[in-house]
This record gives C-alpha cells, structure tokens and sequence, in this order.
C-alpha cells in the first residue's frame, strides 16, 4: 500500500523480506533474504536514496546496518523503544502520558512483588475500558506534522477486526488529549513518518497501551476516507516534501479480512464498498484484506455497514 500509493508521485521502490513468496514482489523488484545476509542488504540498498520500514519485528541489527549507509525513517530509537515494552512504557510515564500500572519483572521476586503491588490479573494491570482508540499522527524532518482523528476500534481474540473514523464515542476535548500525547513522543522522538499510538478510554480519560513507528493497520481507512491517505503522508515525510492535509471525507468504516477471502461480488455489491486484497494466501487468523466505506455520516452507512460486518464475520470463521 505505501509502494500504491507512491507510484502515482513518480517514487520508484526496492522491497526487502525474508520470504521470496512476499506478496509486494507482485508489484516490484524484491530481494529475498535473511536480514542477517549483509552481501544482499547492500544489494538493497544500491542506489536507495532513504529506507523505511512496516513493521517493527525487524532485528536491529539489520536497521542499523542499513542507517550506517543510508538515511532510515522513521528513527532508529523509535524502533527500538517499540520493540521493548519496559522501555515504551518508561517513555510513555517520562512524557506525562497516563498507562496502567506496570512492573520490571526479572526474577521470581520481582514478580511477587508487582502482583503484591499491581493485583490480579497482570503483569500490567488490568485496565477495564469502554473504548479501544488508535491516533495517527505524521511529521517530516523538519518538525512540520498533520494528525488524523482519533479512530475506535474493535479487537477480538486480540485482531483488529473494525475501526471507525471518526471515533463515534470521543468528546472534542478527549480527541485533543489523544493527538497531544501522540505529539509528545513524536517531539520526543524527533520522529519521521506515521506513528499510531493505542489508547484505552476509561471513563472518559485516556491510558496508553502501546505506539507503532509505522503506517498502522486501523489507518487503513484514511485511503478512501481522507483527502491523503496514511501511505501518502508516510512517503512525503521520509522525503521530506510537503505533507498533506488529512481532511475527512466523511465517516468511515473499516473491517479486516481474515482467515478467509468472501465473494469478492458479495461484498462490490454492497454500495460504497472499497475492497482491497493483498495478495495472500488466507490462512487462519491472518488479514489478507480490507473493505472501507465512507458516507457523510453513520447514519448514512447504517444498512452497507451491517452487511458488510456479516460479509466479512463469514470470511473470518471460514463459514
């Protein structure tokens, strides 16, 4: 989706993935090999002008080879920071943003002594929220940033499974603190990109779970539901040209394909429908697409909506 959305700016793209079956070699010139293949690193990075990542399971090591001979964004430390839980939630504490009750735990003592403190059940406490919100938020080199608004999402069995833009549940000033937060560490971080930060909302107060240093999946949405998409505003940071305005178009909807690719007539046959399929071969609990759709308000979504959520449950239980 970034390389989609880059091609029409004229933007020429390299891929790099361990699996030589990744879907993006269906639209470019992939190399194919461990991220430990230094020899086939630098044939990546032949001619590459910058490098930027995903997802964040990516072993240091590897992004750090590459930051040696080119520029990589968004920053290293971001990513780093994200791949340790106690280090992201010592940012999170360091920058006055709220998280649950948490603990180090290295030892069995150390564990008695957070569930001594913390209680039942954990190793981070037990937060009971109304509502699951991610906030994406986009700055270039320069400092310059636009955000998107606070989006609600639903999980199940620990997969996003729907996201709404706006978040139907979020007051104008619950919005605000979410977008303040998700500036704080981008500030912090002297970041470049897109980076998602989740949230709890708990009684009209925000707890933040966890941040992404990428494009993130409950952005999706924001290709037919913005004026610039997640992917646009991604590849004009790393390149520093201008970022676009994330100006709604509406409201939209967006539900995850999981496990199991529906009638692709079924769900075109729904007015409104934005279907997009990766590419993958479904297998259970994997996301091998996405549907959106955008009206001018809920209400106008009401109908395509419950379809579209019986549509893609089907395809998530392979029924």
């Amino acid at each position: 989706m970034l390389a989609i959305a880059g091609y029409q700016l004229g933007i020429e793209f390299r891929f790099f993935d361990p699996h030589s079956g990744a879907p993006v070699g269906q639209i470019g010139e992939l190399v194919a090999a461990e991220y430990t293949d230094h020899e086939a690193l630098a044939r990546f990075l032949n001619d590459v002008d910058v490098v930027t990542y995903e997802f964040e399971s990516i072993p240091l090591s590897a992004v750090e080879f590459v930051a040696e001979r080119v520029r990589v964004y968004p920053p290293l430390k971001a990513l780093q920071i994200a791949q340790d839980r106690l280090l992201e939630k010592k940012l999170f504490e360091g920058l006055g943003i709220p998280t649950p009750p948490f603990a180090p735990v290295d030892s069995l003592q150390e564990l008695v002594q957070g569930v001594s403190r913390i209680g039942l059940p954990l190793v981070e406490g037990f937060v009971p929220f109304q509502h699951e919100l991610s906030v994406l938020g986009v700055r270039d080199a320069k400092g310059c940033e636009v955000f998107y608004p606070p989006v609600q999402n639903v999980h199940q069995d620990g997969i996003l499974r729907k996201s709404t833009a706006p978040a139907p549940n979020v007051s104008p000033e619950v919005s605000a603190l979410a977008i303040d937060y998700c500036r704080r560490l981008m500030t912090e971080l002297d970041y470049v990109g897109v980076l998602a930060l989740e949230l709890f909302s708990v009684d009209g107060a925000l707890v933040a779970n966890e941040m992404a240093p990428r494009v993130h999946n409950s952005g999706h949405w924001t290709i037919e539901g913005a004026e610039t998409s997640q992917f646009e505003n991604h590849l004009r940071a790393v390149l520093g040209w201008p970022l676009g305005t994330t100006a709604l178009r509406g409201t939209s909807v967006m539900f995850n394909i999981i496990g199991h690719i529906p009638s692709r007539e079924a769900v075109l046959a729904v007015e409104g429908a934005h279907l997009h399929l990766y590419g993958k071969a479904p297998t259970e609990k994997r996301k091998v697409g996405h549907v959106t759709l955008v009206g001018a308000s809920p209400e106008d979504l009401g109908r395509a909506t419950i379809e579209l959520e019986r549509l893609v449950a089907r395809s998530v239980t392979g029924s």
